[in-house]
């Protein structure tokens, strides 16, 4: 289980990110590491594809960064660890939200050799609901080194303007293209980047402000992750801005969103989408 104490509020609050250690067990990091290989091969459980499939074997580059979006919709073991609902009230809390819902999830694959991600913000690709707002649950399956090209954080930028979406997110050339003259738009001339180093397991949570990206992996090792993408659980459609991918969910006439594709993962009110404990568990079964 995912505890928020106050030393989590108070860091998180200053920095714009925060690691909660011991969030998967090893039985579960060894089964979610066992669905890479079969998802990005095309082979996916439910039947269903994911909503973005970035990486394809025998398609791509092996040196590219290997991504899929709301993995949970096509794997089950997936759905296991991004729609728990201590998931859910950790990204409200932090948020200073009422509850939170699933706006999407990521399955990043870095192999060795693996390009970058460049750095960006994720509230800036938000305008399609509102509030615009997001924050991010990344759950590392592999112990995490500065070389093996894990996560990293600017620390304070949650407190910065948010700037347009980044020019080139997948392999840049230079990861930090867009970071550095978003910098001097906030009018700060030195800026710190956190690698976060920390073992399999480990749920790093960071603000939908907070500039992050990832280097080359260096090393000779894997560089998996699981990630959740929440939003407030009030979060509607925004009523003419769109998504090319998500506002496919959104209903004619009318900016609710839906919970067959956005469920309500936690509330402080004890809410909580019906049918997920039920998927989740088909998930579970599925890997003992």
């Amino acid at each position: 289980m995912i505890v928020i104490t106050q030393k989590h509020l108070d860091d998180f609050a200053r920095d714009g990110f925060v690691a909660v250690e011991g969030a998967l067990s090893p039985d579960e990091i060894a089964s979610a590491r066992s669905r890479f290989k079969p998802m990005f091969s095309g082979k996916f459980e439910t039947g269903l594809y994911p909503d973005e499939w970035n990486w394809r074997l025998g398609r791509d580059r092996e040196d590219l960064t290997r991504q899929i979006c709301n993995g949970w919709k096509s794997d089950l073991t997936i759905a296991s660890i991004v729609l728990r609902s201590d998931v859910g009230e950790a990204c409200a809390r932090l948020r200073g939200w009422p509850g939170a819902r699933i706006g999407q999830d990521n399955v990043i694959w870095k192999p060795p050799g693996g390009k970058p991600l460049g750095f960006h913000q994720d509230d800036s690709y938000n305008g399609w609901i509102v509030p615009g707002e997001m924050m991010t649950c990344w759950i590392t399956l592999d112990d995490t080194k500065a070389f093996q090209g894990t996560i990293e954080h600017v620390r304070g930028s949650h407190r910065w303007p948010i700037s347009p979406p980044i020019k080139q997110f997948h392999a840049p050339d230079d990861a930090l293209a867009d970071l550095k003259p978003a910098a001097q738009a906030a009018g700060i001339s030195d800026y710190e980047i956190v690698p976060i180093e920390v073992p399999a397991g480990t749920a790093v949570f960071h603000h939908g402000r907070t500039w992050h990206g990832s280097r080359d992996n260096k090393g000779t090792n894997p560089r998996r992750s699981v990630i959740a993408h929440c939003i407030s659980s009030t979060a509607k459609f925004h009523p003419h801005d769109i998504s090319y991918i998500y506002s496919r969910y959104k209903k004619a006439g009318s900016t609710e969103m839906d919970e067959s594709y956005f469920p309500v993962l936690w509330q402080q009110d004890g809410y909580r989408t019906s049918w997920l404990d039920g998927y989740m568990a088909k998930g579970r079964a599925a890997a003992a």
